[in-house]
């Protein structure tokens, strides 16, 4: 992407997104039909072929169409519910999409971790991105710069955690020539706790950094924001504790007109991963009064294609089921190609398709002869490159051919593994392919 910005960025990134459909079926992407090459995306859409019977190979990964839509539903009518913005962060998937899907249905924008993501988004037509980050490398800050100069619709904000981070980013965009352009928005990042990742330790530390940003013309200290889901030994108590402190740091930046005489129209005040969320829909309900409006930002990401494992089980909708629950979306089917023992058999899918950096894949169905059953005395119990090792007791019916159907634990490493990605309705018939870019 060149370091200027299109005259109409979202009109150009809305063409990006429909020429997806243009690219080439071909060796690139894994499990799609042999027969399809010289195929665009599109015309292999429009074909609406079926996941199992019309040439798809395995391994293959399938996102449920059904499912993506219900959590998409889910999360937007959450976040109305408790009066938060959603910002869901688009590390997860890196999919322009579900990017665009997820603002269909209703988020402020995408949260975004480093500058190749945030290329990602832009060449996409994103135009609200929140850089969960510290951003201290020039040539990236220079690029940010430009964005900003040249669309007024564009809107960035990133971390900061440190006066020496400050002065590197004021630094790299006085020598990009952005002084006389917009000033990048900043956050002051709360550190969840000792130890914890990063941010700033202690509220007087967090002044300085506010005061470091104050002093420069670069940047414009538009809130503050953390992650709760690095709160040490993590409780409710201690989450719902770190939570207040974050909120009334805002608080005490307001009261001693720190976000006064900036121009801005909001506060933002933004915190969020998927294990917390419920706890921050409670504390953000509390935040007082402040001499602006407050953009309370929620940027929980694993929620659009759930799992079967990690996100399954800590989800706050475990806690709170009156509001609804999310379904796992993702299921990588593998075909077993050996049955050495009545106690051991072997599946084509390995390290190289499915997540295992939180656990390993869960059998859940065998598929055969068309029919589909469950995959009873079937677990998996290794990952090799390109196989999966599966212990099998006496009532495990499995033969050499058998589809096996996998659920998966964490869905960043899911999307993370495939380029090109099946959305498969409950009948089996493909209606999308969704593109990724990691």
């Amino acid at each position: 992407m060149a370091a200027g910005t299109p005259t109409d960025p979202a009109s150009e990134g809305a063409h990006r997104l429909s020429a997806l459909a243009e690219e080439p079926v071909d060796h690139r992407f894994k499990g799609l039909p042999p027969d399809a090459d010289g195929l665009t995306v599109g015309e292999l859409t429009a074909q609406r072929r079926n996941l199992f019977t019309d040439g798809f190979t395995t391994p293959v990964l399938a996102l449920s169409a059904e499912r993506l839509e219900h959590n998409l539903q889910l999360m937007e009518t959450y976040a109305n519910r408790h009066g938060l913005a959603f910002a869901p962060h688009g590390k997860t998937s890196m999919a322009p999409q579900l990017f665009h899907r997820q603002i269909e249905y209703g988020a402020w924008g995408i949260t975004l971790a480093v500058p190749h993501q945030v290329r990602v988004a832009r060449a996409f037509g994103i135009q609200r991105v929140f850089l969960a980050n510290e951003l201290v490398d020039p040539a990236a800050l220079t690029w940010v710069a430009s964005q900003l100069a040249a669309d007024p619709a564009f809107q960035l904000i990133c971390y900061v955690d440190s006066v020496r981070g400050v002065e590197l980013m004021d630094a790299a965009l006085r020598a990009s020539g952005s002084g006389s352009t917009r000033p990048v928005d900043v956050v002051v990042e709360l550190a969840a706790g000792d130890g914890a990742r990063t941010g700033v330790r202690t509220e007087t530390e967090c002044a300085a950094v506010a005061d470091a940003v104050a002093a420069t013309d670069t940047l414009r200290l538009v809130g503050v924001a953390g992650y709760e889901g690095e709160v040490p030994d993590a409780t409710p108590e201690r989450v719902h504790a770190w939570l207040r402190r974050l909120t009334a740091l805002a608080a005490d930046f307001d009261k001693a007109g720190r976000f006064a005489g900036a121009g801005l129209d909001e506060i933002v005040v933004s915190a969020g991963g998927s294990a917390w969320f419920d706890a921050v829909a409670d504390v953000f309900d509390g935040i007082p009064e402040l001499s602006l409006p407050v953009l309370k930002l929620l940027r929980s990401g694993a929620y659009v294609s759930h799992d079967d494992g990690h996100y399954h089980r800590i989800t706050p909708f475990n806690r709170v089921p009156e509001e609804g629950a999310l379904h796992p979306a993702f299921r990588l089917w593998a075909q077993v190609v050996s049955r050495p023992s009545p106690e051991q058999a072997f599946v084509n899918a390995g390290k190289r398709d499915a997540a295992y950096d939180l656990d390993l894949p869960f059998a859940q169905v065998i598929r055969s002869g068309g029919e589909e059953r469950p995959a009873t005395g079937i677990t998996v119990t290794g990952l090799s490159d390109q196989h999966g090792w599966l212990r099998t007791t006496p009532e495990a019916d499995v033969r050499v051919g058998d589809w096996v159907g996998l659920g998966l634990s964490h869905p960043c490493t899911s999307f993370d593994k495939w380029q090109l990605i099946p959305l498969v309705e409950a009948d089996g018939t493909v209606v999308d392919y969704v593109r990724t870019f990691f």
